[in-house]
């Protein structure tokens, strides 16, 4: 039975005051019974959030009473149970950390590209670069076909690794709701590659818009769910403790599967040496 809405979104927007914001958002959060993170920052805040229909109805109208959060733009899906634990506002350096001052998306911001567009570009088989800008175990649960990737440990390394991007074609770039990306496309920009999109919305917007055409397994999700499907459902996989990979429910009986240590794909030698 569905009884939780999840809600994700951000918005790149100067902001201030940052410890009075906080203080009313955890205060609207728990008046409403929601559980999840908000982020802010200077430059902006990120939110991933979960409740009951009634409760994400009013804190997205709280959200638009105020100027700063009026155009936010929301992923939703729907689960069984509550994906949180907890309801935490932080306050960060970076609303996603890259560690370049200079990359600001508050202030401008790449091309995008539409979910329907993207996928006629997929279908025509044109000659474009699909890059997913997300971390090495996200992408081992399911990415775009033919899409590069930096098997990257952590979104901050990403641009080192500006210098591989074909400069010769298109790049249309993803990740899982849109936000790296914000700041992953700029970098491209400011290094010169001359065509650059971001996916609008990311992997979990494509869903919610055209399905799962083009793409080839599951979505990572930072919460209790772990990965979700085209139609945006839980899946039921969980993530190896050891390799961080995905386990499927059908993974999960083999008996090299031990919760907490170690599941089939993992190097059994490598973790007794």
């Amino acid at each position: 039975m569905i009884s939780m809405v999840n809600i994700a979104g951000y918005k790149f927007i100067p902001l201030a005051e940052l410890d009075d914001l906080r203080a009313e958002l955890m205060a609207q959060g728990e008046k409403l019974g929601l559980k999840g993170t908000i982020l802010l920052s200077t430059e902006g805040i990120n939110l991933s959030l979960a409740g009951t229909a009634q409760s994400i109805v009013a804190f997205k109208a709280y959200l638009d009473a105020d100027l700063r959060f009026q155009d936010m733009n929301f992923r939703e899906s729907l689960s069984a149970n509550q994906p949180f634990r907890f309801l935490r506002v932080k306050l960060k350096k970076e609303i996603i950390t890259m560690g370049r001052p200079e990359i600001q998306p508050e202030i401008s911001r790449a091309p995008s590209i539409s979910p329907v567009d993207f996928k006629q570009w997929l279908d025509e088989k044109r000659d474009i670069t699909v890059l997913d800008t997300r971390n090495d175990y996200e992408v081992r649960f399911g990415t775009f076909e033919n899409a590069k990737h930096f098997e990257l440990d952590d979104f901050g390394q990403f641009p080192a690794y500006a210098n591989h991007i074909p400069q010769d074609k298109p790049v249309v770039m993803f990740c899982t709701g849109g936000v790296r990306c914000e700041k992953a496309a700029l970098h491209l920009l400011n290094e010169g590659v001359a065509e650059v999109y971001q996916l609008d919305g990311g992997i979990l917007n494509y869903f919610s818009e055209v399905g799962g055409a083009h793409y080839q397994g599951e979505c990572f999700v930072f919460d209790q769910r772990i990965s979700v499907d085209e139609k945006l459902c839980e899946t039921g996989t969980v993530q190896c403790a050891q390799c961080q990979g995905p386990v499927t429910k059908e993974q999960q009986t083999a008996p090299q599967y031990i919760a907490s240590a170690i599941c089939p794909a993992c190097d059994v030698s490598a973790l007794s040496a």
